[in-house]
Parts: C-alpha cells; structure tokens; sequence
C-alpha cells in the first residue's frame, strides 16, 4: 500500500505540536508529529497510512465469551494526499483512497491542550456496509508497548495482537490441556490476550503513547518489527498521541482523557478485606477466630448476602439483589457486632437478573419481573429478554441505555444494599453483551459493548455520590473500558486460576496490576490465592493435568504479594471445599495475621499513593521503569513492582523455591526484613534470599515510607525472620529471566 502526493514538505504548528508531511528531493512521503523536537507519531516512509475495507462480521456470544470472525474485502491499495489546510482549529489533510473502491478520506488534527493531539480520520462520503478503517504507523524492532489495559500474560505487548474488546479472558489461557478441553467443550478457555478491562492504549519504551476514543471493536497488530496495525469496526477512528519525556508525564496526559480514581476510603486501609459465605452463624465464627489471632480486618465481604444456589460450576448467588434473611438471620445484630470490632460489611451485585419465580424461597420482589414488565431489560431480536447463558442457569442483562431503567435500578441498589447498611460492593460482570442485542436507545449493541463496563461503574457511583457516601464507600468492578478509570473507585483483576503459572495463576496477577496502571487503572488487586478452581464437582479424584485446586503454599506468596498492594481482600473461589484457606492450620491463621498487619502498617502510604492517583493518575503498584525512566534495564522488568516510588518487591511466584532474582536501580537499598542494605552503582541484578514469610521487599535507604514500616513491624515484633542464607547475593547487570 503506497502513498502519493503533488505536495512538497510543508511544516505546521497545531498548537504546541508540530505537523510535517516530508516529501520531494528524493525524500518518500511521510507524514509525522512532533512535540519539542520529539517524534511522537510517524508513519512509514512511502506506505499509505490510512486504508479501508468491508467487513462481514460474525461474532458468537458464550458465557461472556465472543468468538470473532470477520472476512473482509481486500484493503485500498493506494493513498493520495491532495490538500493540507490549516485554521484556527488546526489542521486537515484530505485525499482518495483507491483500491477496489475509490473513497475520499479526511484527517483532522487538532490540539486539545499541551499535551493532547486529536487525531480524527474519517471517510466523508459514506464508508458503506461494516467498514473497517485502518490506521499504519511505524515503530522501532526494540520498543517495548505498555498498558491496553489489564493484560494479563505479556507485560510487553510487542510482536502480539489485541482484540480490544471486554470479554471473558478465558480459563487456562494457554495452559494446556485445560485451555483445549474448555475451548473444545464450552468456549471458555480463553487466550494470552482477552480482558475484562481493555483499553486501545499504549505507552512505549520510547516515550510514545496514543488512545482511540472508539468504542467499536479495534485491534492493534504489533506482529511486526517496524509498524504498528490498528483496525477499527468503523469509518471512523478517532486517536489522541500524547506528549510526555517520561512514563509518568505520559500517564498524566493520558489520564486527563480517561479520567482518574479517587482515593480510597481510609477505613479500607486498616486491614484485611475477608471474602467468605455461609451465613450468620459462620461470619461469627470467623470473626471470633481471627480476633483471636490478632488478624486486623476492615471488612467482612459476604457475596452470598442474596443467597447461594448449587450450580454446574460449584455455588454460585441468587442474582436478585435483596438480602436472605434465612441465609441471614439477625443481619442488623451482625453487622453492630462486627462494627464494633472495627469492621465493616460488604456485599455483591452485577448487572444480570435471575427469575427468582424458580427459587424455592419466598423473596419480597422478583427484580427479573419488574424489569421485564417495564422494558427494561437487554432484547433480543423477538424483543424477548435476551437470556444470557452463565453456568447451568441463564440471566437477563439490564438496559443500561433506558433513562428508566437506570433510575430503578439506583433505588434498588440504594435501598435494598446500601439499605442494608454495607459499605460497598463488588459490581461484577459487565462484559458480556451480545453484538446483536436490541437496545432501548437505538445504539448498535456491537458499538455499545465496550461501552457497557463504562456505564455500568458509573451507574454504581452514581449510586455513592447520591447518597452523600463518596470517598465513604467503595465498589469494586472486574469490567472496564477506557473511561473506566473516571467512574470506578477500585478494581478488581477477575478471575485467576488456583495455580503458579503465567498464563492464568499468580504470575497474570502480577502482570495485571503492571499492564493496567498505564492505562489508569491506579487502584487494583487480586482476589488472594486466586479464583477459579477447575476440579469437577461430584468427582472424587484428580484428574492430571485438568485439576488445579489452591495449594498451603501457593496461598501463602499470594498473602504475601497482596499486602503491598492497593487492597487485601480474599477469596474463598468458586470452589472452597477444594481449595486451602487462611484459617485452614494455625500457622496459615498466623502468616496471614502478620500479612495483614504489614498491609495496615502501609496505610498511610497508600492513603498518600491515593492522593497522588487522583491528581495525577499514577499507580498505587507501578511498574519500576515508572519511577526509574532513565534505567535502560528498568524498562524489561516483569515480574517486580513498586508500591510508590520507594518500595521495590519481587514476590515468589514459583513453587518450592526461596530465592528471587530481583534488580535494583542505582542508588542504596535497604532490605525490609533485616538491617542489610546495599549500595548499587548504576542498577544490577541480585539473587535474594526469599523463605516463606519473607519476601524479597526493599526500600530506598532512608526513605521515610521504609523507615516508618520497619519501626511498625520492630513495634508489633512482625519483622525479624530466619532467612536462612545470604539475604543478597550480586548477579551483575544482566541474567536471564524466567
């Protein structure tokens, strides 16, 4: 696909951006944009930049998962450039696209401020049926793409390509033969790039980084050495290149579009968040056991509030979102009793309904009926309620697009949970609406699906900020697009398998919190020891290679990892019975005692990380080239993180080891669990002595942030450990890594 022009090199200001379009003397076409004499975007020397083609599409709803086929038309062949104008609003190129068909193309430019360029390309006369417009741009074979949201495989996206589109990220993900047998039998096995919560997205190792304001389906082909591929579902696409030296400045400048988070409510950061079930009866107990073992805890999160029903998948909720009186009896006295133990309650909504006409218990209203008398739940195209299937039950979606809907559905959430006295939720799913639902607005549904995660947390703090309860209540959601970060107060990073691996297990962890806080998703965690449990309810044994249950240790370096993170909240997963908890021994009761104690010990650095999230959109967990822009080596990291700009970890993610490898920047180093420090000249790796209970965590000599943990845990006696070996052993600047 190639390029062509009468125009010779011309040279534009577009506020504090600079526009060329090179071509003539013997230079091929190119067209690029500058900030300060640094090239933010360029494309290919004598390529079109811009093609177009038809599409058929046909994409497949599963359980919220989508298989996407789309054959198209072969692309334009050639771009011709035949006018560059300028205005006060900026500037415009304009030109033909020849192939197949011949259709005019139009590029606007446009500075929002100083630092955001919109960059606007469109095709005027008409795209026709399905078009996919198609963005080329160049890159270099060693940069390194950051962020399109949560990944959770590949902290370095380059030489993948991302569907942008919120779905099911599968289980197994690749590990095999599990992701085989869920693909072959329901679709659900996912792959290394599906999210809950993408965003089109990146930041470079370059310091380069640009966003589509599309909600239609785009994909980004980093496959190749030399250029980037974006394709967008539309005739449409509308980019914004962000200007910034530093991974931060260009956070800073992305998150003015997307919006930022909130700090979060201080009562959060004084200890664990318990996810259990079981009734009143069992909450009790748990309360009194941790108490007992001196286990800080700032909330007892009970998702089974609306009652459990057995399902093909374990226990799974009544989606009806009122309180089981029979599953909680004396609600209000247990509540006053953990309040004045110094914690909270917590509940679980979504966007779904279930017919509760089916349920065996009385309820008080029947959600599904009412929505579905007032039109307003998702159709189909017999303007039926579209059913969606979740596990050996199907549900029906609300109209988040009905004025009406949104309405009713905020007084139930704030009558029937915040009623209730909780003091926040989980607002699950939200990922999961079929391309060819019916809406009460009219939108395209295929259109309107990245943009339903969007609506849907900004429906549930519209909810908070009506009470009067901002920066008092928080939810948490799993689903998320590009304006996600705006409207939510916390997120959550789904649904990891009980296992180590990188694919779907602690290590995608790990990479979530990474990839997601270039995109602005600056408050996030893990559900502790991970999700999905994949043994086969009824089966008495194991099947090899197929079942994958929590394990003692795994559990404990999940504990570990979470208590420098934004939030330590655990999870019992879809299948308790089979997995280990953190009160199955004594010892496991006490490990996550001093965890969370270490977690509260943080408080008032998370408390100021959160600050610095809303003013800037930075991270609470940041990725160390973060911090540390200037270090060549900083920018290859996968497996460590920052909490702020002091603490450096590098958890265990692998089992029966108690070592790390884990580099350090220039600069002193002091390590958390002993008085060892470390002077590193100009960055190295070391291998650090890592035994249960003591993951590798430093700290900049004399940070106060540091200083203030280590008095805290000397305080509390949490700190001194037998490590067992040297704590540190130098590896020299570069080693291999897993």
């Amino acid at each position: 696909m190639t390029i062509e022009s009468t125009l010779s090199t011309v040279r534009h200001e577009v506020g504090g951006f600079t526009v060329v379009w090179a071509s003539g003397d013997g230079t091929d076409g190119q067209l690029s944009v500058r900030h300060a004499d640094r090239i933010l975007w360029e494309s290919i020397p004598g390529e079109a930049f811009l093609s177009t083609s038809q599409g058929a599409p046909d994409v497949q709803e599963s359980r919220g998962f989508f298989a996407i086929r789309d054959p198209q038309t072969p692309r334009s062949t050639t771009q011709s450039i035949d006018a560059i104008d300028s205005s006060e609003d900026g500037l415009v190129l304009q030109g033909w696209l020849d192939g197949s068909l011949r259709v005019a193309w139009r590029l606007a430019l446009r500075a929002l401020d100083d630092r955001q360029l919109e960059m606007v390309a469109s095709l005027p006369d008409g795209p026709g049926d399905h078009p996919r417009l198609h963005l080329r741009f160049s890159s270099s074979p060693d940069e390194r793409f950051f962020g399109f949201g949560e990944q959770f495989t590949h902290v370095d996206l380059k030489g993948r390509q991302i569907d942008i589109l919120s779905q099911e990220p599968g289980i197994g993900r690749g590990v095999q033969p599990l992701t085989w047998v869920m693909n072959a039998f329901f679709g659900a096995g996912g792959d290394d790039t599906r999210s809950n919560a993408p965003v089109p997205h990146f930041v470079t190792s370059r310091c380069r980084s640009l966003a589509l304001e599309n909600h239609e389906l785009s994909r980004f082909d980093l496959r190749r050495p030399d250029r980037v591929e974006v394709e967008v579902w539309s005739g449409t696409i509308r980019a914004r290149i962000f200007a910034g030296c530093t991974p931060a400045e260009l956070i800073e400048a992305y998150t003015r579009m997307s919006g930022r988070m909130a700090p979060l409510p201080e009562w959060i950061q004084e200890g664990a968040i318990v996810g259990m079930q079981g009734g009143t009866a069992a909450v009790r107990e748990m309360a009194a056991r941790l108490a007992e073992a001196e286990v800080p805890v700032s909330a007892f999160w009970l998702q089974d509030w609306v009652g459990a029903r057995k399902t093909s998948a374990g226990w799974q909720l009544w989606w009806n979102w009122e309180l089981d009186p029979v599953r909680y009896p004396d609600w209000d006295g247990l509540r006053d009793e953990l309040a004045a133990g110094g914690a909270r309650v917590m509940a679980y909504v979504n966007p779904f309904l279930v017919d509760v006409g089916e349920r065996e218990q009385a309820c008080q209203r029947n959600l599904f009926e009412e929505a579905r008398q007032q039109g307003f739940l998702v159709r189909n195209a017999a303007d039926a309620p579209y059913l969606v299937q979740n596990t050996s039950f199907s549900a029906a979606m609300v109209d988040l697009t009905h004025p009406g809907c949104r309405s009713w559905l905020k007084d139930v959430l704030r009558d029937q949970v915040l009623g209730v006295g909780v003091s926040g939720w989980m607002a699950d799913f939200g990922e999961a609406l079929p391309f060819d639902a019916k809406l009460h607005d009219g939108s395209d549904a295929a259109t309107y699906h990245n943009e339903y995660p969007e609506a849907w947390a900004q429906l549930n703090r519209e909810v908070v900020a009506e009470a009067g309860l901002e920066g008092e209540v928080a939810f948490f959601v799993r689903s998320g697009f590009t304006r996600s970060p705006g409207h939510s107060t916390l997120f959550w990073l789904g649904d990891q398998l009980t296992s180590w691996r990188a694919e779907d297990g602690i290590r995608s962890a790990v990479t979530g919190l990474l990839s997601s806080g270039f995109s602005g998703f600056s408050q996030n965690h893990s559900d502790i020891g991970g999700y999905t449990t994949t043994a086969i309810p009824g089966f008495p044994f194991k099947i090899p290679f197929l079942d994958h249950r929590r394990s003692r240790e795994l559990l404990w370096r999940w504990i570990e990892l979470n208590a420098f993170t934004a939030v330590f909240r655990t999870h019992e997963g879809n299948q308790p019975g089979r997995n280990y908890q953190i009160d199955g021994d004594g010892e496991t009761l006490a490990h996550f005692a001093r965890f969370a104690r270490v977690y509260a010990a943080l408080g008032a650095v998370r408390i100021r990380l959160g600050k610095e999230a809303a003013a800037t959109g930075l991270p609470v967990v940041r990725h160390p080239w973060m911090v540390f822009p200037d270090d060549p080596q900083a920018a290859s990291l996968a497996w460590q993180f920052m909490l702020g700009d002091a603490l450096m970890i590098a958890p265990v993610l692998d089992p029966g080891v108690e070592t790390v490898d884990i580099y350090l920047p220039r600069g002193q180093w002091q390590h958390l669990w002993s008085d060892t420090t470390v002077e590193v000249e100009n960055g190295g790796w070391f291998r650090a002595s890592s035994p249960l209970g003591a993951p590798a965590v430093f700290f900049r000599a004399g940070d106060p942030a540091g200083l203030a943990l280590v008095a805290a845990l000397d305080d509390a006696g949490d700190r001194a450990v037998a490590v067992g070996r040297p704590v540190l052993e130098a590896l020299g600047s570069h080693v291999a890594r897993p």
